[in-house]
Formats: structure tokens, C-alpha cells, sequence
């Protein structure tokens, strides 16, 4: 996508909802012809290059022609909303058409613009027409894309937060205390001899630790917040007959994969989607994980390997009724530091597990929690522990880092933010302060948009659907 000027010289149009059959079908139209292109289509009782903006109009979609308007074929019923610039979602002329839904109707309309002069927008143009003529930064901009891919109440709630701002403002007002020390610092840096110095003051020292401080506490709550706009992989994995697949039926409340007695019944990889606490987990069963000569498990085994590398979280399911394994033990040792919860199961026959597992957490951060697959004891508490697993216990949600990358660009300013304080606590000289704060500032300005490449925003926009 090449980008233009914030005032654009072509005029796009585009259908705004979703094909297929519905009351209703929406096409948008902006740009500096946006009027014009709109009246050569459309025939109400007064042109719309007549009328004032944010109004409705009842007419008919007509093909445009140099006939008179009441020979030319008509294509449709329609009502026509006026938003004229600065005052619409663009900043630019825009005309709504709302036409029947269906296949047929919206179709011929859109065909009707292109042949009046209008060009078909491309994914997210009308949305990225409004970043750059300064109707949102780029966190509001792609908040839009989330709210639309929203799958859950709190992914939509969390869109909502940041497209209303949010984000922005509490980043804005962290980068403008940057900006304060940043004139300090450099103030200093050309004005050493009548200020004693190019030594940072102590209270810049202070403003900067306290924006790190700032900075920190925002992206505490990121993980979570990802995770209810992305949604997380979580694989079911342990020994066989440990109740992985009663577990999985357990935790989706019916019964989807079958189990059995016998041990490896499970032989390939069954997933779900599971909504919990607002985050959709792709919850996968898998075959228990052991050395075969059955070739059909083999490549079962071979699958619940690779689903458990690219688990997002692990539920490890033990037979906890039963002494530890050595491949239990084995797999702590591979899998330490991975986001893992030990799940010991059929609590209802008593357990044996748990004394070593608890052995080994008086030295390491493990998680376990004891259920019932069979009676369904313990489910709320193993529910509560995935959600604290994923983040979720660390307050609200409104305003917090959702986007991946956002949360890499502040990451990367938090570290420039250390750096700078640690030069700036060790009387290092301004100049090396300044880079460090200017660099983090830069971070700032890729989240809201001030600092960007036409690459990166072609990447950015092209995730949206055509029409917003």
C-alpha cells in the first residue's frame, strides 16, 4: 500500500458489512468526490451536494448515466447518510448508502460508485485515512481491528478501553515527562558552563525512575490482556491413563473424547475452544506421552510433543493416586520455567503424588492443584489456577497492553529507561543520558503512531477487512 498525504486526492468506496444474507448491507464512500460520486448514483428529492452534513435521505441507487435520472435502471432502495468533512470517521466527505442485504443488492451499488469514479478501498484504508489525518493515533486505529476480531465480552470491553484512549493517554503522559527530562538533559548538555555542569540533577534522576516505575506497573497486566485478545493454547499432556481425556471432558462439560480404561486409547490430538474469564483457550487432549512399538501411537506421541511445545500453558495430568513416575520427574527437568500446572487427578482414590510434588516446590515455583475428573471435584480451584497462570489476578483489564506489539516497544523503552537511570544515578554524562531518553521516546512513538514507517504501517492495516 502506498500512503498518501493526509488530504487525499482520489475517493474510495467499499461495502462495510459482512456478505451474506441480512436485513440490511452498508456501503461507505469518502474522499474529496464523495459527494459528487454519490449523486451520480443516487437520486433522492435534493442532491446531496445540497444538503448539511450528518442527514438522511431516502432514494433509489441508479447506474450513473448522462440520462435523465428517471430512465436510468434503477438498483436499489436505499437511504443515504451525509457526514461532511472534518466531522466524519475519515476527516474527508463520506456518504453511507444503506441498501437491502443479500448478495445482489450491495454488489450492484458498490459497481455503480466504481463506475462513477470512486476506487475500491483496500483493507483498513478508511480507518488508516483517519490515522493520518489525525482523527486517531495508531493505538486507537488498530483498537479498531481488535473490537471487530473481538471474540469475547472482555476482548470487545478491552478494545473499547483502547480506542476511547486509554492506552494513549497513559502513554502520553508518561512520554511527556520524558520529553521534560529530555529538554532538561540537553538544556545542560549546551549550556555546561552557566549551569556547572552536564551532570544530570537529581530530580530528573527522580522524574526518570519514576516513569520507569510508571511504565512497569502498565505493562504488568499485559500478559492477560494478550492473552483475552489473542487467546491461549493449552495442552492436556502426562502419562497414559493419568485422566487427561476425562479432564478435557470435565473442563468442557461434555463428553468429546473418549475414554477408557485401557491405557494410549487416546491416539490423536483432540482440541476445543473453551471461554474462560473472557480469555478462549484452544484446549487440546493428547495421546500419553510413553515409548511405543505400535506405530499408530507413535505418531500420536509424536503429535502431543509438538502440541505441548507450542502450549501456551501446560496442564501436566498425573495419576496422583499413584507414586511419581520417573517421565513425571523427567519432564519437570525439560520443561522447567515453561508456564506449566501439575493436575493431580482422581483425588477421589486418595493421593500419593502430591509429597514429592511438594518436595520439589520448597526450591521451585510449581503449581498444583488436586481434582477429580470423575466427580468434578476440584474444577473451580484448577479454573482459578489457569486464569492466575495466564495473568489474570492482577487487576482490571481497562487500559491495559493487549496489543503484541505495543507490548514489545514499551518492553524495549522499559529497558532504555533502565539504562538511562543507571547512567544518569552514576554521574554519567548528559549526552549518554539524552540518547538513552530519546531512543525510549522513540519506543513511545511506534505504540502511538508518531514514530512510523509506511512498512509498518502496511503491515498494521492490512489485518483489517475491507470496508473499515
Amino acid at each position: 500500500m502506498t500512503l498518501s498525504p493526509p488530504i487525499f486526492n482520489d475517493t474510495i468506496a467499499a461495502i462495510a458489512t459482512a456478505p451474506g444474507e441480512a436485513g440490511l448491507a452498508v456501503l461507505r464512500v469518502s474522499g474529496p468526490r464523495a459527494l459528487a460520486v454519490a449523486d451520480a448514483c443516487f437520486v433522492g428529492r435534493s442532491p446531496l451536494a445540497d444538503v448539511g452534513s450528518h442527514t438522511l435521505h431516502h432514494g433509489w441507487v441508479v447506474w450513473p448515466s448522462t440520462e435523465p435520472a428517471l430512465e436510468r435502471r434503477r438498483l436499489d432502495e436505499a437511504v443515504a447518510g451525509v457526514f461532511r468533512a472534518p466531522r466524519s470517521y475519515t476527516r474527508e466527505d463520506v456518504v453511507e448508502l444503506s441498501c437491502h442485504g443479500g448478495g445482489v443488492a450491495a454488489r450492484r451499488v458498490l459497481a455503480a460508485l466504481l463506475a462513477a469514479g470512486a476506487r475500491l478501498a483496500r483493507p483498513g484504508e478508511f480507518t488508516l485515512r483517519a490515522y493520518l489525518g489525525g482523527r486517531l493515533d495508531l493505538t486507537q486505529a488498530e483498537a479498531v481491528a481488535d473490537l471487530i476480531h473481538a471474540e469475547t465480552d472482555a476482548a470487545g470491553d478491552l478494545a473499547l478501553a483502547q480506542l476511547a484512549g486509554g492506552l494513549s493517554r497513559r502513554i502520553g503522559t508518561l512520554a511527556d515527562r520524558l520529553m521534560d527530562c529530555v529538554a532538561e538533559v540537553e538544556a545542560r548538555v549546551d549550556f555546561a558552563e552557566d549551569v556547572g555542569g552536564v551532570e544530570v540533577p537529581p530530580h530528573v534522576v527522580a522524574a526518570i525512575e519514576r516513569t520507569r516505575a510508571d511504565l512497569a506497573t502498565l505493562l504488568e497486566g499485559s500478559e492477560y490482556a494478550r492473552a483475552v485478545r489473542d487467546g491461549v493454547r493449552v495442552t492436556i499432556a502426562g502419562r497414559p491413563n493419568a485422566g487427561k481425556s476425562s479432564l478435557f471432558n470435565a473442563l468442557l462439560g461434555e463428553s468429546r473424547a473418549i475414554v477408557t480404561d485401557v491405557a494410549g486409547t487416546t491416539r490423536d490430538r483432540v482440541s476445543e475452544r473453551l471461554e474462560l474469564d473472557g480469555v478462549w483457550l484452544v484446549l487440546s487432549d493428547t495421546a500419553g506421552l510413553r515409548a511405543s512399538d505400535d506405530p499408530i501411537e507413535r505418531m500420536g506421541v509424536q503429535r502431543a510433543t509438538e502440541s505441548l511445545e507450542a502450549a501456551g500453558l501446560v496442564l501436566w495430568v498425573v495419576d496422583g493416586s499413584q507414586s511419581l513416575a520417573p517421565e513425571d520427574l523427567e519432564f519437570h527437568e525439560q520443561h522447567h520455567g515453561r508456564r506449566v500446572l501439575w493436575v493431580l487427578n482422581k483425588s477421589d482414590l486418595g493421593v500419593s503424588a502430591e509429597a514429592v510434588l511438594l518436595s520439589l516446590r520448597t526450591t521451585e515455583d510449581i503449581t498444583c492443584v488436586r481434582v477429580s475428573a470423575l466427580t468434578g471435584d476440584g474444577l473451580v480451584s484448577l479454573r482459578e489456577a489457569i486464569v492466575t497462570a495466564l495473568g489474570g489476578a492482577r487487576g482490571g483489564l481497562l487500559g491495559q497492553v493487549s496489543n503484541p506489539r505495543h507490548a514489545e516497544a514499551l518492553e524495549r523503552a522499559a529497558r532504555l529507561l533502565a539504562q538511562a537511570s543507571v547512567a544518569a544515578g552514576s554521574r554519567a554524562p548528559g549526552e549518554i543520558v539524552a540518547l538513552e531518553l530519546r531512543e525510549s521516546l522513540a519506543a513511545f512513538g511506534e505504540v502511538t503512531g508518531t514514530h512510523m514507517g509506511d512498512e509498518l504501517l502496511d503491515r498494521i492495516f492490512s489485518r483489517f477487512c475491507i470496508g473499515k
